[in-house]
């Protein structure tokens, strides 16, 4: 099955430099509407069969687009809501930054707890979790390949393609998930391979041809690290979009 990671567009609490966490009301900015839309235009093309949500409101919009434009109705799912940050939820960054913790979660991710809030540990467990879920039941459902997407927020994505690389979550923050950026995991029997990281507009004709393929087919990657056709595993865009969780001045989200 392979799993495109969509992270939410331009939110208010982007533009406010604030960290939105769970908080209320957040909602998409015109850019952030304007990026759904063309989201929807990128992937409308693809064999998309299922989308899978964070039931928070600004991912819930992102991915409107996209479902009618498909026809698929999208499923909330809990396990993929933004990491609960307890204390420091609605905060300006501009504070968060001198606060003891903010060194921890930079270099040490795995032992960051967010006081009155969860720790990033635990909210790698859930995202894996369920993203896993998800795509054995699709298997199963359909007896070949999936081509689903799962619509979150960047540190969720950052944990996802952290267990996918097999790396350690103390390196998350390497990792870098953009608004409306997506990331592409394919998971077989052999383990998963990573096709994009933060791509917000790179050709995706590949992922079309994947999922033609039968799973007894190709395991996984091939001696030589290919793993799919001719320039399928593509390199990061660059972008203009703000918000940028992958960088300490901009984890808004």
């Amino acid at each position: 099955m392979t799993v495109i990671l969509l992270r939410h567009g331009v939110s208010t609490s982007n533009i406010a430099a604030t960290l939105a966490g769970r908080s209320p009301g957040v909602d998409l900015t015109d850019r952030g509407r304007e990026q759904a839309l063309g989201v929807a235009q990128r992937l409308a093309a693809l064999p998309i069969e299922h989308i899978v949500h964070s039931p928070l409101e600004r991912c819930a919009r992102t991915v409107a687009p996209l479902a009618e434009k498909l026809g698929v109705t999208p499923v909330p799912e809990p396990r993929l809501l933004e990491v609960d940050y307890g204390e420091w939820t609605g905060r300006k960054l501009a504070e968060l930054v001198h606060e003891p913790l903010w060194k921890v979660v930079q270099r040490h991710a795995s032992g960051a707890v967010f006081p009155g809030g969860e720790g990033l540990a635990q909210v790698q467990y859930r995202a894996v979790a369920a993203v896993r879920e998800h795509d054995r039941a699709f298997a199963e459902q359909h007896g070949r390949d999936v081509l689903w997407v799962a619509c979150t927020h960047g540190d969720v994505i950052k944990a996802l393609l952290a267990d996918a690389f097999g790396i350690h979550l103390d390196g998350f923050q390497r990792i870098v998930a953009e608004p409306a950026s997506i990331g592409v995991v394919r998971y077989t029997p052999a383990g998963p391979s990573v096709w994009r990281v933060n791509d917000t507009g790179t050709d995706l004709s590949a992922l079309a041809a994947i999922v033609e393929q039968r799973s007894g087919e190709r395991a996984g990657p091939v001696p030589g690290g290919e793993v799919g056709p001719v320039g399928a595993t593509g390199t990061a865009a660059a972008s203009t979009d703000n918000g940028n969780a992958g960088h300490p001045d901009s984890r808004s989200e």
